[in-house]
C-alpha cells in the first residue's frame, strides 16, 4: 500500500455537528496526534449542545483524547437536526474558525452522510477551508451510510481499545443506544484495519488533493 505523509502536523481544526461526533469518527486519531506532537493545538467548532449536559461530556471527552494538547472548543446550540435551517450561523461559525485557526489539517463530517447536519458541514468545509487538508471521517450510527475511506490511518497499538473505553466513560448519556458499545467501535475500526493491512485503523474520505511526483 502506498503511504503518504502530511508532513509535520502542529494545528488541526474539528468540525462537528453533535457532542461525540469526533470521538466517533477520529478518537483513535487524535489520541495518536496528541501523543505524537507534543503541544499540539486542536481547534474544535460543534454545532449543538451548548448549555447541556453534552457541552460538558463533550469538553471533558476532547481533553481526554487530546492529552496534553492546546485545546479551544466552541460548542453552539444549534438544534439537533435542523442545521440545514441555521445556514447562515453555520457558515459563520465555520469560518470563524478558519480565521482563527492555523491548522494543517481539517476534519470534517463526509459528504455522503446520512444525517443532514453532517452532510452541511461536509458542504461548507471546503467552501472555507480551501487550502487545506480536508479529511472526511464516518461516523458509526444506526443508518446505512457507512462510507468506502479513500484514506486510512492505522492505529498504534491499543489506542483502539483506549478511544472505545473512552467513549464509554465519557458519554454515559449515549449508553442506551444499542449500537453504542466497544464492540461496535473495536469491530469498525478492526474492518478499516484489515483493509490497509493493520490491526486497527480509522478511515477517511478526501475529495481533492494535489501530489508532487518526486519531491521531498
Amino acid at each position: 500500500m502506498i503511504r503518504l505523509d502530511t508532513g509535520s502536523v502542529r494545528e488541526i481544526a474539528l468540525l462537528a455537528a453533535h457532542c461525540d461526533d469526533l470521538a466517533i469518527g477520529l478518537g483513535g486519531t487524535l489520541l495518536a496526534l496528541a501523543h505524537t506532537v507534543p503541544g499540539l493545538r486542536v481547534r474544535a467548532l460543534v454545532l449543538s449542545g451548548a448549555g447541556t449536559d453534552r457541552a460538558l461530556e463533550e469538553q471533558a471527552a476532547l481533553e481526554a483524547f487530546c492529552p496534553g494538547a492546546d485545546l479551544d472548543l466552541r460548542i453552539l446550540d444549534i438544534p439537533d437536526g435542523y442545521a440545514p435551517a441555521h445556514w447562515e450561523r453555520v457558515k459563520d461559525a465555520v469560518a470563524a474558525l478558519r480565521r482563527g485557526s492555523r491548522a494543517e489539517v481539517v476534519f470534517a463530517p463526509q459528504r455522503k452522510d446520512a444525517h443532514q447536519d453532517h452532510r452541511l458541514l461536509a458542504e461548507l468545509a471546503p467552501t472555507e477551508f480551501r487550502d487545506h487538508l480536508v479529511l472526511g471521517y464516518e461516523i458509526l450510527k444506526w443508518e446505512n451510510d457507512t462510507p468506502q475511506p479513500t484514506i486510512f490511518h492505522p492505529l498504534p497499538a491499543g489506542f483502539a481499545e483506549l478511544k472505545a473505553a473512552l467513549l464509554m466513560k465519557h458519554y454515559p448519556s449515549q449508553r442506551d443506544r444499542d449500537w453504542f458499545d466497544e464492540q461496535s467501535f473495536l469491530g469498525l475500526s478492526r474492518l478499516r484495519g484489515v483493509q490497509c493491512r493493520a490491526q486497527h485503523a480509522e478511515g477517511f474520505l478526501l475529495d481533492k488533493a494535489t501530489i508532487t511526483f518526486g519531491g521531498a
